[in-house]
Parts: structure tokens; sequence; C-alpha cells
């Protein structure tokens, strides 16, 4: 019997994980704030620690990509020292992690999708938080797999998706911006990947380092954002398109965030689907639960 500890209890692939069916022979514990507090790294060591779980997924972060520019004490205190602090206890007790990353590591100049290699420059204080939480676990823990992903939506909580959704209900226009491109992908898929790359470390597997995983194709958020009127038939949803300065948003993000998922694919046989049929699934899925 294996024992697989989830960090982020509330988040939308922690949620997507616990929903896997994982047989008999792996056990699944989320630990929510209340118990493994990413920003109280002292009491998340010893925490880790006395559980002794045989790995450990950190899905829990800071995620307000604006909000972090004015609270960046917040922001490093969730994705840096958070991730250290797992990355120290998991040494300890000879336990690999998953550490679910970001697009926004990257600035966005290059012109086609970003392998693992290419250089990091993130641009926003979230970007940055990040991309130094994948720096402390790299420097505290061999046994460690990075997993970047981009535009993370789900059927519930907020994201993209959802927030599209609620104003297609209220009625009024929409302004997307059309000159940022990468790749949406759907936390349940997402999930299914970190079982996948579990499921072999558990096993005795080392397949170690970082990877990309996103939903397959590129798009922009205006483009997603008309995939889904399109797919939940929402007739009356005004929408416009906008760049990024007319949005002026207090955070930078990159103009192309798209990640090549090859690497994912020849190591663990892991083959993302087309991004419009994944959002055409959880679509459905909400349409089914709200019937």
């Amino acid at each position: 019997m294996k024992r697989m500890l989830v960090i982020g209890r509330r988040g939308q692939v922690a949620s997507a994980l616990a929903a896997i069916d994982w047989g008999q022979d792996i056990v699944v514990a989320l630990g929510g704030r209340d118990e493994f507090d990413l920003a109280s790294p002292a009491a998340l060591r010893d925490r880790v620690k006395d559980m002794r779980p045989d790995l450990i997924v950190n899905a829990g972060a800071y995620t307000a990509v604006d909000q972090a520019e004015s609270e960046p004490e917040a922001a490093f205190a969730l994705n840096r020292d958070g991730p250290a602090a797992l990355a120290e206890a998991a040494a300890a007790i000879g336990a690999p992690v998953i550490q679910l990353s970001s697009d926004y590591v990257f600035d966005g100049l290059k012109a086609g999708a970003y392998v693992e290699t290419d250089a990091v420059n993130p641009l926003s204080v979230y970007g940055v938080s990040k991309e130094a939480g994948e720096r402390a676990l790299r420097e505290r823990l061999a046994q460690h797999v990075i997993l970047r992903s981009s535009w993370i939506y789900a059927a519930r909580g907020r994201n993209f998706l959802t927030t599209m959704l609620r104003l297609a209900g209220e009625g009024r226009e929409i302004r997307v911006v059309d000159d940022q491109k990468g790749s949406p992908t759907a936390a349940a898929e997402l999930a299914g990947a970190v079982a996948t790359i579990a499921r072999r470390l558990l096993a005795g597997g080392a397949d170690y380092g970082t990877f990309h995983f996103c939903g397959q194709g590129v798009t922009s958020w205006h483009g997603f954002a008309t995939a889904i009127f399109e797919l939940a038939g929402t007739g009356k949803a005004r929408l416009a398109a906008t760049t990024t300065a007319e949005f002026n948003a207090p955070a930078r993000r990159p103009a192309n965030s798209a990640l090549d998922c090859t690497k994912i694919a020849r190591v663990y046989g892991i083959r993302p689907a087309p991004w419009r049929e994944s959002l055409a699934r959880c679509l459905g899925e909400m349409e089914h639960a709200g019937a």
C-alpha cells in the first residue's frame, strides 16, 4: 500500500485528483491549508515528516496573477518557500515530489512552442515566484518532477471558463485580449497526467525532471472565449476583442506561452487531447451535472 499526499485540497487539480479511481494499492490524502500550510514552512516540514507519505504532489499555489503585483510576499511564501519546505521534508523521508508549475515562467518572446530546456524569464511577480519555486525544488531534491501547464480551467471554481459563462449570463459586452497565445488545459486532464506520473514513481520509476503538459493546439484568450460560447450555445454573449495594452492588467503576461509536450509523450506516453475536445467534454459534464 502506497500513500500519496496532495497539497491544495480545494484547488482545481487537487479536486480532479481526488475524483480519480486510484485502486486499492494507492491511498490519497488531500492536505488542506489547515494541516499543510505552504506559508508556514517549519510546520509544513514537521507535518510531512510525521505523515511520511511515499509521494507528494504539490497542487497548491498562489495563483492571483494580478494581485501578486501588490502582494509579492504572499506569492513568494506559497510559490517558493512552501515548495522549498516540501522538498526538504521529502528529502528527509526519501519521497519524490511532483510540483505543478506555470507557462508564465517564460517571457513569450519565442516564436514557437517552448521546450523544457528553453531559458526562463518571467515577466510578473507571479511568474518570478513560480520559477523560484522550481529552483527551490531542484536545489533540494533530486527526486522531483516539475510539471508546467497553462490556462487551466475546470467545471467549478474561479477560472476563465466559469468566469466567461457567468459574464455571458449578465448580458453585457465582454472584452477579451486577442494578442496572447497559449493552450487551454482542462484540470481533469492535467490531473490524469499527474496520475500517470505518480503511478510510475510509486512503482519505483525514476523518470525525474521538468515536463510540459497542456491542451493540444494554440489559441488566444479571445479564441478560447469564442469556443466556450460556441460550444456552450450561449447566444446572448457579446464578445469583443481587445489588446493587452488596452486591457492594461497590473501584471505583464507572455504574448506566447505555448508549451511543447513532446518530452512527456516520449518519456511517459502522455499525449494531450486537442483543447477544443477537452473543452467540449468539460462543458458536457457541466450540463449533465446541472440537469
